[in-house]
């Protein structure tokens, strides 16, 4: 009789105390909406600099690999104005097999007051037995409706969710940190107080994390890893 009024005791308890559930659990789960509205004065933002998990410098460079597959990723010394902001050419070169699949060249730009990058679109081409094929995913911000997205804040919190492009039909890809407290380890070095994002696409519920480290940007990319970094020679300015 005793025993059964310590199992019913239990029962009652676990039904009133819910199991605990660490904050990094549910930040999938937030009901925080997504942003997809910023307005930031465009006067403000600038093709050059550098926030805690971003680096827009021209020359610096980020080289990741897992097998046969690598990305390349660029800060090119070329700009383009897109909807009426100068904005820095990032370029992305993927290969698989020792083949080129993929060249996308992303438009950004930060703001000098918050730190927050923002993307303004991107030029895509995708190659087969080294001929272009197509340009899916290509969208720019002010046209067709498209607007710009946030790339990166300045201040990133957990929880925190965005959308990176807002491409309706062509580009949705949004964002949301997970967590600043992962540790990752890479050919390069062992990072700390690593940026975790969950990244999903508003179009086909696609969904892939990326991980970046402090003053290094994007470390971890899927299976990707970090395996080489090419700074830019030191004097360059930064606003």
């Amino acid at each position: 009789m005793k025993r059964t009024l310590i199992l019913a005791s239990l029962a009652i308890l676990a039904w009133i105390i819910p199991p605990t559930v660490h904050a990094e659990d549910t930040a999938g789960k937030s009901e925080r909406p997504w942003g997809k509205s910023f307005s930031p004065d465009k006067a403000d933002l600038v093709a050059i600099g550098k926030n805690p998990y971003f680096v827009l410098l021209p020359t610096y460079r980020l080289h990741l690999e897992h097998g046969k597959h690598s990305m390349v990723i660029s800060v090119l010394v070329e700009t383009k104005m897109v909807d009426g902001v100068e904005t820095r050419v990032v370029e992305e070169r993927e290969m698989k097999d020792g083949k080129l699949v993929e060249v996308s060249r992303n438009y950004l730009a930060i703001s000098k007051t918050t730190g927050d990058v923002y993307y303004f679109g991107e030029d895509v081409d995708t190659y087969e037995n080294g001929k272009v094929t197509g340009h899916a995913g290509s969208w720019l911000a002010g046209v067709n409706g498209a607007k710009f997205g946030l790339w990166m804040p300045g201040r990133p919190r957990v929880g925190d969710k965005y959308y990176h492009e807002l491409a309706p039909g062509t580009a949705m890809d949004r964002a949301e940190i997970v967590s600043l407290t992962d540790t990752c380890e890479t050919p390069t070095g062992t990072y700390e107080k690593c940026l975790r994002t969950r990244e999903t696409s508003g179009l086909d519920g696609s969904s892939e994390e990326k991980i970046y480290a402090l003053d290094v940007g994007l470390i971890k990319d899927g299976n990707l890893v970090l395996v080489n970094v090419f700074c830019p020679p030191k004097g360059t300015i930064v606003p």
